[in-house]
This record gives C-alpha cells, structure tokens and sequence, in this order.
C-alpha cells in the first residue's frame, strides 16, 4: 500500500494515542503525535511509534482541551499534514469540527478503515445506522478523520526509538470556556476492544441480577462481558464503555459469544470482525443466526448451566 507524507494522531488516552501511532506508521512516511500532558507522556510518543512529537505542555486545571484549538490549527497551516486522525471521543470530535471548520476541510467520522488510493487520502465508514459503508475523500489539503478503537492494533513499545520533541507555545484562543470544578465520572474500567473472548448479553437477559450468570460464565473461559445498547442505555443495567455496536465498542476477539441477543445490524457491526461468533437464542428464527458461526437455539437459562457444568468437567479432567 503507498503511503502519504506525514501523518498527525491526537488522542486524549495513550491507549488511543498508541493505536493511532500504529496506524500512522501504516499510512505514512512520518508519524507526529500531538501530546497534551507531562513531558514524559510526550516522549512516550515516540516509543508507540512517533517520528515527532508536537508537544503542547501539560493539561492545566483551568484550561479546557478545546481551548488547544487555535494552538493545533497553527501548527497545521504551517506544517500542512496529509491526514489528522483523531480518537473519536466526545471531546475530541468536538475538536475535529473546530479544526476542520478553521482550515478549511472536512471531518469524516468514525473512519472504519483507512487507504491510500493513486495519492489520496480514502476513509471508510459506515451509514444509514450500520446498514452500509460509504468510502469518502476530503476535499481540503488535510483529511482530518476520527477513528474508534480497534482499527489499529498497538505496536510494542519500543524504547529504543529516536524520535525528536518540540515544544509548542500554546496560542490563546479568541474564545474559552472557564473550567471551575472537576468532578470524577465513575466508569468501568474495561477495553473490549482489545478482549480476545467477548460474551454479549441483549434483551433475552430477564433482569439485572440475571447478569450475574453470564459474568460467572464468562469468568469460566476469560472472557469480558458486554451488551447490546438497549442493556447500556435503555434500562441502564450494564456501563456505556461495555456496549458494543455502531456506536460503541467495535470488536476484533478470537470469540464473540451473543447471549439472548435478536442480532440487529447495528450491533452486528461492532463484531463483524471476530473470527468466531457463538450465538444462544431461544428464537430460531433471530437475525443473528445469519451471522453466526455455531448457533444454540434454546433458553439461555437452560443453556447456559449446562455449559458451565460441561466446562467445569473438562476443566476437572
């Protein structure tokens, strides 16, 4: 595949920030990484696979990361990067818009896949709810495009490499919002994305004491568990950062096991790229059964005792 001149990454998580570097090295010839933290976290860059590190200081209690904006939007009109790919939090599609608004392109979001085509830069992505996939150019010098986790998998960190770090003066923005308070959101700690078995529960699941059974299954053959998004955002009985699907976490595991889930296309494509899909549903005529690999029509509160007595046996012999 041929590569463009220089690539950018900006995340707001090293995690992110490490994929990114990883896909940068893929698509072009240089690798700068925009760092917004402690010095040592800049070049840490390098050791994910940044070339340069444009380093923007440390993130300061009154400062917001979009008050970066004008600092970033310098350095592009200078530097004039081909492709700025982008972590696709909240935040940072926020700052896509705004960069992408003040240089003159556009911003593709949540880029399925990335590649260069006769010099210029394709994105990929999907529409119409997941139903479809739409390939996309942009039309300024830059392509600014954000990217969800599990497109690029991270490189091992490498300490070894060279890599140079600039310190960026920071540009005052014509406009800032004040932050006078930070208050912790408590989250699951947990990253689906980079599980290699994954066991999804859906709307088969009776109540949330019932998820106690899938946990103690998946417990069984080290898996994480996941949801599909009426459990994360419907009846709130599982966190946001577990629900997989168009926009949540998309999957790459060795095994998906789907748990009392219909399989809507906007949860298939969160995991259309496991190599083995696993699926236990008491109605046989689920859309999910289109997609799977091995399918058990039956009532998962029958099913699944009977796997975990079966799995506790060979685990004894």
């Amino acid at each position: 595949m041929s590569k463009v001149t220089k690539v950018w990454v900006f995340a707001e998580k090293n995690t992110a920030l490490a994929q990114l570097c990883a896909g940068g090295r893929q698509l072009g010839e240089e690798v700068s990484a925009l760092v917004l933290g402690t010095k040592e976290e800049a070049e840490k860059a390098v050791s994910y696979g940044a070339d340069k590190v444009y380093w923007l200081g440390s993130s300061k209690q009154d400062k917001m990361l979009e008050d970066y904006t004008a600092t970033i939007c310098e350095l592009l009109k200078k530097e004039s990067p081909n492709l700025l790919m982008m972590q696709a939090s909240k935040r940072g599609k926020h700052v896509a818009g705004r960069l992408a608004a003040n240089i003159g392109t556009s911003v593709i979001v949540d880029a399925a896949g990335i590649e260069i085509a006769g010099g210029m830069i394709q994105v990929k992505h999907m529409v119409y709810g997941g139903a479809a996939f739409r390939v996309e150019r942009a039309l300024g010098k830059t392509t600014i495009t954000t990217v969800g986790p599990g497109l690029f998998n991270a490189l091992p960190e490498d300490n070894s490499r060279q890599g140079s770090v600039v310190e960026v003066d920071f540009v005052e923005p014509a406009g800032s919002v004040k932050c006078l308070e930070r208050k912790s959101k408590k989250g699951a700690e947990v990253n689906l994305s980079a599980a290699k078995r994954v066991v999804g529960i859906g709307r088969g699941i009776a109540s949330q004491e019932d998820i106690k059974i899938v946990e103690e299954f998946a417990g069984l053959i080290g898996a994480e568990v996941g949801c599909s998004r009426p459990i994360a955002e419907g009846v709130n009985w599982m966190p946001k950062e577990r629900y997989i699907g168009v926009s949540g976490a998309m999957l790459k595991p060795e095994v998906y096991i789907a748990i009392g889930i219909s399989g809507q296309v906007q949860h298939m494509v969160g995991v259309n790229q496991a190599k083995v899909i696993i699926a236990v549903n008491k109605d046989k005529g689920a859309p999910i059964f289109q997609h799977t690999d091995y399918g058990i029509i039956g009532d998962l509160y029958k099913v699944l005792p009977a796997l975990k007595e079966l799995i506790k046996t060979n685990n004894e012999n």
